[in-house]
C-alpha cells in the first residue's frame, strides 16, 4: 500500500518562521492550532492583543478535526455510502474507481479548510503564525523549533492545545510492520485494502468498519473483551452489531493480539489469541513461515464458545475476509491437546491492512511541561480546574489535551471557559457549567446519544421509564429507504424529567440535539412529545417516541 502526503496549501514560507528577530514578546502564545486555540486567537486580535500561534506541522493548520479528524472521516463515509447505494462496491475495478474519487475529494476538503483556517489568522495584523515543534524553557517561555531555526517566545499567557494522538499498544511489530495505520495513515491511501483487521471497536473503530465495509472491504474487527459495547444498553449494542454484521463486518471477541510482521505476499500478518475458543492444534504464527504451511480458512470458520460472527462478506466471498490459519494449543504430557481455564487458541490472520484503533491519548510528548510547573493527571492529560487553568499561573489548557471529551465541540466550549475569564465577566463560564454532552457515531445508521442510557439510570438507582420506537414506525425514514435502527428514551418517572436519549437512526446526528436542548432547558419529556414539527422529518419522531 502506498500513502500519500496531503496536498500542500498555498502558504509562503516566509510567514512560517518571523525573519526580523529569534525572539518574540507576545501577549498570548497558543500552542497548537486545534479548534479552541484558533478560536481563542481570533477572539483575542479582535481585542488587540498580540497572539503568536504555534502548529507543529503545516498539514495541521485548524487542527486536528479538519486535517485528520471528523471533516474527512465523513467525508469518505459520505463517499463510501453513495458507493454503496450505486453499487460501486460490487466489482474489483469499481470498488477501487470509488475509493480512489473518494481520496481525490477528501485531500480536496481537507486543503481548501486548511488553507482557510491558516489565512484566517495569519492574514491578521495582531497574530504570528510559527510552523515548529514548542517546548517550554520556563514558566512564561516556550523555543519553537522551526525549519529555519529555533524561535523564543515569551508571553504573558500561554495555552497549550495540542490535542490528542492515537494511542498504540505495545505489541511487537505494530510499529515497524508497514500496512499497520492509525487512523490518519488508513484516510489517506491511495489503494483500497480488499482486506482489512480493525484492532479496537471502540466507536472509532466502528466508523472505520462501517466505511470500508461500504466500499467494499472485507472488516474483521478483533475486540479484547467478550462484550460488544460494554457502555451501552444491550440492546441497542445488539441493533449496532447486527447492523454492522448486515454489512459484512466480521467480529472476534476475546481476541488478543500477540504479534504483527509482514506477511509473504506484502500484506500483514497477526499472530492471535482468542480466549475461551476451542480448536485442534496445529503451527502456530509464529513457526510458520510466511506465506506457507497450513492452508487458510475464513475467521468464521473457528468454532468454540468465542461468540464470532458468521455473516458473509461483502462481496459474496467469504474467503476475502482475513484469513485465519489454524490454532496450536498447548500439549499435555501425552501429545493431547491441553486447554488452560479458559482455554486459548492462537490463530495466525492475514491480511492487506491493519488498523490500529485503540483510543487516543493526550498529546503532551516534548512539551517539556515541567520546566513551566505543569502537571499531568494519572491519565496523562494537564492537569486543569473548572476554569482550565493548569497548575502553572496564567497558562490554560483546551481540548483534548485536558483530558476532556474528545470532541471538537468540546474544544469550541473551552474556548468559551476561557474566554469567559479573559473578558471580564463578573461569574466566568465554567466546565461543571456544561450540560449533557451529546455524541454522535457516523455508522451506515448513525447512532447518536446524550445523557443516562438504561444501564446507567439504573446503576445511579433512578426510577425512570423506557420510551421506544422503531425507526421504522417513522414516515420519513420510510420516504428515505432507511428504516433501520431504533430510538429510545429515558424518563424520570414522577417529574417526566428527560434523562437521556439513544437514537440509532438515519439523521440521529442532527436531531439528537433538539433532545439536548430540551435537557438543557430542563423540558419535561411532555414537551417533545407536542411540540409541533415539520412533516415529514425524522425529528417529529420524537412526538411518539416520548408519548
Amino acid at each position: 500500500m502506498s500513502t500519500s502526503t496531503p496536498n500542500a496549501i498555498s502558504t509562503p514560507s516566509t510567514i512560517s518562521t518571523p525573519s526580523t528577530s529569534p525572539t518574540i514578546t507576545t501577549d498570548a502564545l497558543i500552542i497548537g492550532f486545534g479548534k479552541g486555540g484558533k478560536t481563542l486567537a481570533a477572539k483575542l486580535s479582535a481585542a488587540g492583543r498580540k497572539v503568536v500561534v504555534a502548529e507543529a506541522s503545516a498539514n495541521m493548520y485548524g487542527g486536528t478535526c479538519i486535517n485528520i479528524g471528523c471533516l474527512p472521516s465523513k467525508s469518505l463515509i459520505l463517499s463510501a455510502e453513495q458507493a454503496r447505494r450505486d453499487g460501486a462496491n460490487s466489482t474489483p475495478e469499481t470498488r477501487e474507481a470509488a475509493f480512489e474519487a473518494a481520496i481525490k475529494e477528501k485531500r480536496r476538503v481537507t486543503s481548501m479548510l486548511r488553507d482557510k483556517n491558516y489565512h484566517k489568522l495569519a492574514d491578521q495584523d495582531n497574530i504570528t503564525v510559527i510552523t515548529g515543534r514548542a517546548h517550554f524553557t520556563g514558566p512564561h517561555s516556550v523555543e519553537i523549533a522551526t525549519a529555519e531555526g529555533p524561535v523564543a517566545v515569551t508571553a504573558s499567557k500561554i495555552f497549550i492545545n495540542t490535542g490528542a494522538t492515537p494511542r498504540i499498544p505495545d505489541i511487537p511489530g505494530i510499529r515497524t510492520t508497514p500496512g499497520v495505520y492509525t487512523s490518519t495513515g488508513l484516510m489517506d491511501l491511495d489503494d483500497m485494502p480488499q482486506r482489512l483487521v480493525i484492532i479496537g471497536s471502540g466507536f472509532i473503530g466502528l466508523e472505520f468498519a462501517s466505511m470500508f465495509a461500504d466500499f467494499g472491504t472485507a472488516v474483521t474487527v478483533l475486540q479484547h473483551n467478550a462484550e460488544f459495547l460494554p457502555r451501552e444498553d444491550a440492546d441497542v449494542a445488539a441493533a449496532i452489531r447486527a447492523q454492522l454484521e448486515a454489512q459484512g463486518v466480521k467480529f472476534l471477541f476475546n481476541a488478543d493480539t500477540k504479534a504483527i510482521a509482514p506477511a509473504a505476499d506484502g500484506g500483514v500478518r497477526l499472530s492471535v489469541a482468542v480466549k475461551g475458543m476451542t480448536r485442534g492444534a496445529s503451527q502456530a504464527c509464529d513457526s510458520t513461515p510466511a506465506g506457507t504451511g497450513n492452508a487458510h480458512t475464513d475467521i468464521t470458520g473457528a468454532t468454540g464458545t468465542t461468540d464470532t460472527a458468521t455473516t458473509t462478506s461483502p462481496t459474496g466471498n467469504p474467503t476475502d475476509h482475513a484469513t485465519m490459519s489454524h490454532v496450536q494449543t498447548k500439549p499435555s504430557d501425552d501429545g493431547e491437546p491441553r486447554f488452560a481455564e479458559p482455554a486459548e487458541a492462537r490463530f495466525c490472520l492475514t491480511t492487506d491492512a491493519v488498523l490500529v484503533a485503540t483510543g487516543r491519548t493526550p498529546n503532551v510528548e516534548g512539551l517539556h511541561l515541567e520546566a513551566a510547573g505543569v502537571e499531568l493527571t494519572e491519565r496523562g492529560a494537564v492537569k486543569v480546574d473548572e476554569l482550565l487553568r493548569t497548575t502553572a499561573a496564567d497558562i490554560w489548557a483546551l481540548g483534548d489535551v485536558n483530558g476532556g471529551p474528545q470532541h471538537t465541540y468540546i474544544s469550541l466550549d473551552d474556548y468559551r471557559v476561557v474566554w469567559s475569564q479573559l473578558n471580564g465577566s463578573a461569574r466566568p463560564y465554567t466546565v461543571k457549567d456544561r450540560k449533557h454532552v451529546p455524541s454522535s457515531t457516523f455508522l451506515a445508521t448513525p447512532y447518536s446519544r446524550v445523557g443516562l442510557n438504561e444501564r446507567e439510570a439504573k446503576a445511579a438507582g433512578l426510577d425512570y421509564v423506557v420510551k421506544r420506537l422503531p425507526v421504522a414506525a417513522v414516515p420519513k425514514a420510510q420516504v428515505m429507504r432507511r428504516p433501520d435502527g431504533l430510538m429510545k428514551a429515558i424518563v424520570e418517572r414522577n417529574t417526566g424529567r428527560i434523562l437521556g436519549a439513544m437514537l440509532l437512526s438515519v439523521e440521529s446526528h442532527e436531531v439528537i440535539n433538539i433532545v439536548k436542548l430540551a435537557m438543557d432547558l430542563d423540558a419535561p419529556a411532555s414537551t417533545l412529545r407536542d411540540m409541533v414539527f415539520t412533516h415529514p422529518t425524522i425529528a417529529e419522531a420524537l412526538n411518539d417516541l416520548f408519548a
